[in-house]
């Protein structure tokens, strides 16, 4: 399979983790960003929606959209599982994805953050401001979420999940843009537990 893919995309982040995870080997695909790849013919011929990442298998079947390309490696590799087999646990963590895939990084992403100094006119300043406010309003939701899960080790409580796959990429972004953490102590101390593990420190842009 091939995984095409930008280091610093956060969802793209998240697939390289869950390959990780899972010990599924993949050919990495550079996606250049800063050079508009994603829009170019071949790559839109491969993922109309001209985002990362994408992946595809050897007999040409390609998805794209991180958490469906999750869910899909959950059926390629059943473990570790993604999403829980119980409807309620699988609601439960895929609500907490959606925080993060929804309601945070459709606001933030390199094509809106573009658009804003680029189309807009807004200053750096004005855009960090934007960045910042929709990651707050993102993580006071899910500190409470993941406190209500039980409070473990993990988003899910004792169950490593998608929504751990889907916080770290968020969090590595909240620290680049300078995003204050300090009101969200919880999804801070998940993020450095699982910063720890192999698979997500070999998954990291920087790595």
């Amino acid at each position: 399979m091939k995984l095409y893919n930008f280091p610093r995309s956060s969802a793209s982040y998240r697939v390289r983790i869950a390959c990780n995870l899972k010990g599924i080997e993949v050919e990495k695909v550079l996606v250049n960003f800063r050079e508009d790849a994603q829009r170019s013919p071949d790559y839109l011929a491969l993922n109309p929606s001209g985002l990362t990442p994408a992946l595809v298998e050897e007999d040409g079947f390609a998805l794209s959209q991180s958490i469906a390309i999750l869910k899909y490696l959950d059926h390629l590799a059943p473990e570790p599982r993604l999403f829980p087999v119980d409807p309620r646990g699988e609601a439960r963590v895929m609500e907490m994805v959606q925080v993060i895939a929804s309601d945070i990084h459709p606001l933030n992403n390199l094509r809106v953050l573009k658009y804003l100094k680029n189309v807009l006119g807004v200053d750096e300043d004005a855009k960090n401001a934007w960045y910042a406010h929709w990651i707050a309003l993102g993580f006071e939701g899910l500190e409470q979420q993941v406190r209500r899960a039980g409070g473990g080790p993990y988003c899910f409580g004792e169950t490593l999940s998608a929504a751990d796959l889907c916080l770290v990429p968020q969090m590595f972004n909240a620290r680049r843009f300078e995003v204050p953490l300090e009101a969200y102590p919880k999804l801070v101390e998940i993020d450095a537990r699982l910063q720890l593990i192999e698979a997500f420190a070999q998954a990291a842009p920087e790595a």
